[in-house]
């Protein structure tokens, strides 16, 4: 679905992610771990060809197109999604026109959508303006959903978001990527990769995100580098004992 390769981006002039290599399978859901200033936004970003960033070297290849070069819509027409960490507010588009438009040629009951996210009462208010943390993602969520993008990026999907909104944050979170909001009761690994089609690259600090959806593989992005690869939750269990130190020691050897 996605294969990054040697991907090197500046920014100013300032180099901010070396040699980056990773893949990305039909169906896979890949968790990004790392500390504030590690270059974990810039990634998604670059990714989905937002903002000022310059890859200097190497490709970003999706569905055997390389997209590296491509403006943000064309990425997002050939099916790439994104829910930002801090979303811009905007003044004088309503949410029901934004979620349309996320829909493209596809017919949605936009009310049947929003209603999954609890944001029925939003929808006539102009994008993000006056939201709370949780709203702010519920209706990133509801883009998404309107948009039914086959590769999800999600920036700190728990930012901002209190229990209540998490819970449902997460549950449609898992919907998008596994087809159903309701947890896996095979716990397979193996039945849930063939029945899921949404690819997910998340970033998070917390974790929480991964008491709702299964993760197939772990990252750790430090200083621009990614420095290992191992079981999401494996990964998160590390940190919490003994921090980003360990990825300074692993990269000094």
């Amino acid at each position: 679905m996605l294969s990054i390769e040697n991907l090197h981006v500046s920014i100013n002039g300032a180099p901010v992610l070396q040699g980056i290599n990773l893949r990305i399978g039909k169906g896979e859901t890949v968790i990004l771990f790392g500390p504030n200033g590690s270059g974990k936004t810039t990634l998604l970003y670059t990714i989905m060809g937002i903002g000022n960033y310059t890859v200097t070297k190497g490709s970003i290849v999706y569905k055997g197109t390389d997209i590296t070069d491509l403006p943000p819509f064309e990425r997002a027409r050939l099916g790439i999604g994104m829910s930002m960490q801090r979303p811009p507010s905007i003044h004088g588009l309503k949410t029901r026109e934004l979620v349309t438009m996320c829909a493209a040629e596809r017919e949605v009951d936009v009310e049947k959508l929003a209603e999954k996210v609890n944001m029925q009462n939003f929808l006539d208010r102009d994008i993000n303006l006056g939201f709370s943390g949780g709203e702010i993602k519920r209706s990133e969520i509801l883009q998404l959903m309107a948009q039914k993008p086959e590769l999800v990026l999600f920036d700190e999907p728990e930012s901002g978001v209190d229990v209540e909104n998490m819970a449902l944050v997460g549950a449609m979170a898992r919907e998008l990527l596994e087809g159903s909001s309701e947890p896996d009761e095979s716990h397979s690994m193996i039945t849930l990769a063939k029945k899921r089609v949404t690819s997910g690259l998340i970033i998070t600090h917390t974790g929480y995100i991964l008491d709702y959806i299964t993760a197939d593989r772990g990252h750790v992005l430090y200083n621009g580098t990614l420095c290992c690869s191992d079981n999401p939750k494996r990964i998160l269990d590390h940190l919490h004992r003994f921090g980003y130190k360990e990825c300074i020691r692993c990269l000094t050897q």
